[in-house]
């Protein structure tokens, strides 16, 4: 895979790991011991009194085998890519539908609040507001988080609009607040405090 020019119009480069061929070698050697192994087994399976353990030994050894095979298909030829996002074209009207689910299930080792903060940086990505949705699943059912939910929805038609007025990077409302780097206008101040009464 021979990397493309910087001018070309690829959204990626790809460019080939130095340590594909180190694991190639390991793979090599490791397969040859596998074989061993199925081969061992099978002469004891024809000469043991008790089949049954070798079978099961065989079975549990071919399982093993099989995973480690999977997993090691995908590491024999790996790359590096480096991204290109700004050669993308597209308008926003192109755009793929997203979905997103936010699970929960405790509001003890979940708290609502991170949550929240999950769900509202979600929202806020640059990203056409019809095309994304945004699912919340509580598996414990706490009324706890669907009333979280309920007062981020009143919170988020004042966040979102802010977040893209003012170019806002750090979307999380804990991140952005508890952060120094930014200047406190009058309007953050006034969804601090709304945050707060909440």
């Amino acid at each position: 895979m021979e990397p493309r020019r910087k001018h070309s119009t690829a959204l990626h480069t790809c460019h080939p790991c130095r340590r594909a061929i180190p694991y190639r070698i390991y793979a090599v050697i490791h397969t040859c011991g596998i074989i061993a192994l199925m081969y061992h087994h099978v002469l004891s399976l024809l000469t043991a009194n008790n089949t049954l353990i070798t079978c099961l030994l065989l079975l549990s050894d071919i399982v093993l085998a099989f995973m480690w095979a999977t997993t090691t298909s995908l590491r024999l030829n790996p790359v590096h890519r480096t991204e290109y996002p700004e050669k993308y074209a597209a308008k926003p009207e192109d755009f793929p539908k997203l979905d997103v689910f936010i699970c929960t299930a405790d509001p003890y080792k979940e708290p609502p609040m991170m949550v929240v903060n999950t769900a509202l940086s979600v929202m806020a990505y640059e990203y056409p507001s019809d095309k994304i949705s945004v699912y919340v699943s509580d598996d414990g059912g706490s009324s706890l988080t669907l009333f979280a939910l309920v007062e981020v929805a009143k919170f988020s038609k004042h966040w979102l609009p802010f977040c893209k007025k003012n170019n806002i990077q750090d979307r999380s409302p804990e991140v952005y607040f508890s952060s120094e780097s930014h200047s406190q206008s009058e309007e953050a101040e006034n969804l601090k405090m709304r945050i707060r009464h909440t």
